[in-house]
């Protein structure tokens, strides 16, 4: 069991912590971008059309081309893959990774003297690895396969030891309100840097450049942006650093650690019963809220007959109204507690997905109504899942145990979208399948009403906030 804290512990004067609070929160802003600008929207279709470049190598003149369209597949480890599944693969993969190796990097964390430099090795080495996406021309879709894994398990890892950080710069009164400030920043950070590359997308052509250049210089900007800005927490949080051991331990040496360490955090993660009903309670709703988020521009376009240029000014919509959201709901829980909050917004949940149930098709100004409910409570879910995790985590294991809460997060994050394909598959209407994701926010808040979080505080060994 890690035995070390998250940090120090929050300075005990306001002055420091709002240093402190100010550089943390720049982290949401820096990795956002990442997310938004190449996870959400950008590379897994140039991805795709860099497979489809490596399948039909021939150009017009190709076999494989029928119609316009490459029918030719990729050998990939000597299995033959079509080159617009290869994306879906990638991100799984990626996926199943991180799940594993997250958890370690929290430990990892937890027994560092210096968490932040972790958290800057790891940004450091995920904001190359997407910078360099802008590499990926031609038919390299290897280096683009490698370099998004890269990525996405230093971003995962990343996390982790960031949401660690919570415990470390606010006292358990200023969590709910520290958190939604992150997610809101977060979310300006990844909507203007969205917006920018957007601009840039469509105006290629009056820049003088193509559009997969546009899309590479995109690429590079949402790593940039995550690596520079990732140097105001490197900097800011130097205050939160432990003394050094006499005797480093070997890199090696820790790495095996943390494993081992995990290990033993699994097994007494069952003296916390109230915590691990809250980690219950949040895979089956965030798998909600997940599902719900990606598979919104489809039932939009598919089902509502929208075309890309009013999905793109709907993701922006709720890039930003999702700003204001987590604000809002950080005030709510101020008064109402976290836990009612989430509550609250779980029963949002379920009316944002009736709404979309009976929405006409065509009626853009109405769907553009209903991004605005899903930004609203899109931000505040997240940030006060995350805060009041923190509250319910054991003293000294903040990294390990938002490892465990990362994982969680992107290991069952496949559920949902399997349960919506499904229902898809036997109804052929997206209606019904939408429908279907009902079931994960009523189950996941019947779950957290059965949470005792004094409970659970007081067993981790917390100090208990105001109001819960």
């Amino acid at each position: 069991m890690s035995t070390g804290t998250a940090a120090t512990g929050p300075a005990a004067d306001p002055a420091v912590r709002r240093r402190h609070q100010r550089a943390w929160y720049v982290y949401d802003w820096a990795n956002s971008a990442y997310y938004t600008t190449t996870v959400t929207v950008l590379f897994s279709p140039y991805l795709a059309s860099v497979a489809r470049a490596a399948a039909c190598p021939g150009g017009d003149a190709d076999p494989g081309l029928v119609d316009g369209v490459c029918t030719a597949d990729l050998s990939v480890l000597g299995v033959a893959v079509a080159p617009g599944s290869l994306p879906l693969y990638v991100v799984t993969l990626t996926t199943i990774l991180t799940a594993v190796l997250v958890p370690a990097a929290g430990v990892l964390a937890d027994r560092s003297a210096s968490p932040r430099r972790l958290l800057g090795a790891l940004a450091g080495v995920g904001a190359l690895a997407a910078a360099s996406m802008v590499l990926v021309v031609d038919t390299r879709w290897q280096l683009g396969a490698l370099l998004e894994i890269i990525a996405g398990i230093c971003f995962g890892a990343s996390i982790a030891v960031y949401n660690g950080l919570l415990a470390a710069v606010a006292t358990p009164d200023e969590r709910d309100r520290v958190s939604s400030r992150g997610w809101a920043l977060g979310y300006a950070g990844g909507g203007i840097l969205l917006a920018v590359n957007l601009a840039t997308l469509t105006l290629a052509e009056t820049l003088g450049i193509s559009e997969p250049a546009a899309v590479r210089i995109s690429l590079l900007s949402a790593g940039v942006w995550w690596g520079l800005f990732t140097l105001v927490p490197l900097i800011g949080l130097r205050g939160l650093d432990r003394p050094r051991p006499a005797t480093p331990t070997p890199v090696t040496a820790a790495v095996t650690g943390a494993f081992g360490a995990l290990l033993t955090t699994l097994r007494h993660a069952r003296r916390y019963p109230q915590t691990l009903l809250f980690l219950g309670a949040f895979v089956l709703f965030n798998d909600g809220v997940q599902t719900v988020i990606v598979t919104a521009s489809l039932y939009g376009q598919d089902e509502l007959g929208f075309d890309s240029s009013q999905l793109v000014i709907t993701i922006l919509l709720v890039q930003f109204v999702a700003l204001a959201g987590a604000l809002v709901f950080g005030a709510l829980a101020a008064r109402l507690g976290a836990w009612r909050t989430i509550l609250t917004s779980l029963v949002l949940w379920l009316a944002v997905v009736t709404s979309a149930l009976f929405l006409p098709a065509g009626r853009f100004g109405l769907f553009l109504v209903l991004a605005v409910g899903i930004g609203l409570v899109l931000g505040g879910t997240q940030a006060l899942s995350r805060s009041l995790y923190s509250q319910l985590v054991p003293r000294g294991q903040e990294a390990a145990y938002f490892g465990l809460y990362q994982a969680a997060d992107r290991g069952t994050s496949w559920l949902g979208t399997l349960v919506f394909g499904l229902v898809y598959q036997v109804t052929g209407s997206y209606r019904p399948a939408l429908a279907s994701l009902m079931v994960f926010f009523v189950l996941g808040g019947v779950l957290l009403a059965t949470v005792k979080v004094r409970a659970g505080i007081e067993a981790a060994g917390n100090d208990q906030p105001t109001i819960v």
